[in-house]
């Protein structure tokens, strides 16, 4: 290959790696302010997981979104007319090449190049090595975001005889799953309990697999896409929730937690599925409409984690076994940064699952450099990737000052304290922290009007649009629009059930707080 000398970028230039959703949030924000983004991308489009051709899209023919088209999108540009609840894989393709159209980022793409390093530059700085059309060339960036996303290297668990599996099918990870069509008539596995395994597991179940069986090493709690006919994480990832767990005593947010999840979603055990434990934290939740009905029709069963496989047959940790034909394992991804430069990677101590950062985005030690969405979020991403970009684009513009050496250490010493908690972080926790950050925090007691859709309604990016820097005007329409969308908000009267939560939350709070 040839390689071109090292280019000095000009100061107000950011090198963004990845233009999935992170990505494109990232330089829409930057360009917004004053910096002229260069965004590095391997495929030959946008839209990270989204785009099919790629080669790191974990998405299958027919695949929806599980999340609403009022939650899965950016808050300059609503979903196009027509679009269902749940957007296809095709319909958020378009959305994100819309996205970037709008917000003026293609002069600013270089697709189908591939990064192969990102360093320190010894002049200071970050050199970012990339290779496109056979040409290697390195640029010289003062300021860089890492937005190459979570969910692109599929995590296989050690199995005894997994290599010598003799079905005709093979095995699998949902990230090579392409579809039902080679399935029909067959025996298959599915192993894991992840939203990917149970949504693959339905769609085999119902598209006419001989016989589907799940494996799992622990029964989550199983939440439906809706909730008489709201989308789910408009009811459970809203504001109110978000405020009440960060008073709360883990103990009673536990109880809470499952005692709405039972009143909308029932146990899986009345499914006909294994009962979960008894600790909502400890079990998990996961998502999947058609799987504990699938469960209960008898079209899914459901089995203990795999103890071993022999040739074609599978056997369980309770004795049982299954002679499958294929095995499709939904067993998550591992967080993989191949081309970040040994000494950044040491600096956020990078492993399969966690980096060690402020806020999941700033390190004391690697000044100029940001990460964004390298997090594992339960709840829709979109929201939460605006917010993020934008305080990264305020603190790099300085509307925002940079948290301090010190608050920066304490922000690091935090995420090694997390390792030993969930590897999981609600999207309405996040969503706040982000927007506490960029000062776009609306205080819904300022809006008497919206104080409801604010604190109950869905946690849109646009409801963090009302203050702070690029406040819309129309916002407040649309967070009413959002809110009344399914039924769900009407008027500003507060429910009974919505009472006794913002009493508990004032409760809770004025408790902290003495």
């Amino acid at each position: 290959m040839q390689q071109e000398q090292t280019t000095i970028m000009p100061e107000n230039s950011v090198a963004i790696i990845g233009a999935g959703p992170g990505g494109l949030a990232a330089g829409r924000w930057l360009l917004a302010h004053g910096f002229e983004p260069v965004i590095f991308e391997a495929a030959a489009r946008v839209g990270g997981q989204w785009n099919s051709a790629s080669a790191s899209s974990a998405t299958w023919p027919g695949m929806r979104t599980n999340t609403s088209r009022v939650m899965t999108a950016f808050s300059d540009l609503d979903h196009a007319p027509g679009t269902p609840v749940y957007p296809s894989q095709e319909d958020m393709l378009d959305y994100l090449e819309r996205y970037a159209f709008t917000a003026g980022l293609l002069p600013h793409l270089r697709l189908s190049t591939r990064v192969e390093a990102l360093e320190r530059a010894p002049e200071g700085g970050w050199l970012v090595r990339s290779v496109a059309g056979g040409r290697i060339r390195q640029d010289v960036f003062k300021r860089a975001i890492v937005a190459s996303g979570r969910h692109r290297t599929p995590q296989v668990p050690e199995v005894p005889g997994l290599d010598t599996f003799g079905g005709s099918l093979g095995a699998i990870h949902a990230a090579q799953y392409n579809g039902v069509e080679r399935y029909r008539g067959r025996k298959v596995l599915v192993a894991g309990c992840s939203i990917s395994a149970l949504e693959i597991a339905s769609e085999l179940a119902y598209g006419g697999a001989a016989k589907v069986v799940v494996a799992n090493r622990r029964q989550r709690y199983v939440l439906p896409k809706l909730i008489a006919g709201v989308p789910t994480e408009h009811v459970m990832f809203n504001r109110a929730s978000a405020l009440l767990g960060a008073v709360a005593p883990p103990e009673a947010l536990a109880a809470g937690l499952k005692a709405k999840v039972l009143s909308v979603a029932g146990n899986p055990a009345q499914f006909g599925a294994p009962a979960p434990d008894e600790n909502i934290f400890a079990a998990g939740i996961t998502q999947s409409h058609h799987f504990l009905p699938a469960v209960a029709e008898g079209r899914i069963t459901v089995a203990p984690w795999i103890r071993r496989i022999e040739g074609g047959r599978v056997l369980f940790d309770d004795g049982s076994a299954f002679d499958a034909d294929g095995i499709v394992f939904g067993t998550g991804y591992r967080l993989s940064l191949p081309w970040l430069g040994a000494d950044i990677a040491k600096a956020v101590d990078l492993d399969d699952t966690h980096l060690d950062l402020h806020d999941h985005s700033f390190h004391p030690d690697l000044p100029g450099l940001a990460f964004l969405g390298l997090y594992d979020l339960v709840g829709p991403y979109l929201p939460v990737l605006e917010l993020q970009a934008r305080w990264i684009s305020y603190c790099f513009a300085g509307l925002r000052p940079m948290a301090s050496q010190a608050e920066m250490r304490e922000g690091v010493a935090r995420s090694k304290a997390m390792r030993a908690g969930p590897p999981s972080m609600p999207m309405n926790a996040a969503a706040l922290m982000f927007a506490a950050n960029a000062g776009v925090e609306p205080d819904p007691a300022e809006w008497p009007e919206l104080e409801r859709a604010l604190l109950f309604g869905p946690l849109s990016a646009v409801s963090f649009r009302l203050a702070g820097a690029d406040a819309l005007r129309d916002a407040e329409t649309r967070i009413r629009q959002a809110a009344m969308a399914f039924g769900a908000i009407i008027g500003s009267e507060f429910t009974a059930e919505e009472h006794g939560i913002c009493a508990m939350i004032g409760r809770q709070a004025a408790t902290s707080a003495a």
